[in-house]
């Protein structure tokens, strides 16, 4: 975070330096608050930038093994530029090296784990085990320490969904 401050910073001085130098160069015919707007110009455009280069800068971080299954774009009224271009704010993630398959009663079953990172002021990760049977399209939670089903989160996916294809693309 402080080295984001930093950054944001020298940004502000450097745009304020071009914004000096126009200045300079007009023999002073542009007005002094010049300075100060190109400063101010400078820290926003980087903010922007930091903003929607974060889950480019995410997902070169996974594994070669790990597929994004699904995206979260969200606009918000006091960021007014992520009207024309949303901003994305979280991903789910499966790692195709940790999944485990079996064959049950003629049901293709696939356990792994969905990783959702959410961009939020400190980038929060969480992950859940999760069992899915391939023929039904049936997704079921395990609780964490014992891998036991949770039945009452049960829930039906579609079949055109990221993370079905993602998970039973080999059955």
């Amino acid at each position: 975070m402080i080295w984001h401050l930093i950054a944001a910073v020298f940004a502000g001085l450097g745009a304020a330096g071009i914004g000096l130098l126009l200045r300079t160069l007009s023999g002073k015919r542009l007005p002094r608050w010049i300075v100060p707007v190109f400063a101010g110009l400078g820290i926003l455009g980087y903010q922007i930038n930091h903003e929607y280069s974060w889950y480019e800068h995410k997902r070169d971080q996974l594994p070669a093994t790990a597929q994004v299954v699904e995206t979260k774009q969200d606009r918000m009224f006091w960021r007014p530029w992520t009207y024309a271009v949303p901003l994305t704010v979280g991903f789910s993630v499966v790692d195709h090296s940790s999944m485990e398959r079996r064959q049950t009663d003629d049901h293709p079953l696939v356990e792994f784990i969905l990783y959702r990172f959410e961009k939020d002021y400190v980038d929060r990760l969480e992950h859940q085990p999760y069992l899915m049977n391939c023929s039904s399209a049936e997704l079921v939670p395990l609780i964490n320490g014992s891998r036991q089903p949770q039945i009452d989160a049960l829930r039906e996916l579609d079949r055109e969904s990221g993370l079905y294809r993602a998970v039973c693309a080999a059955e």
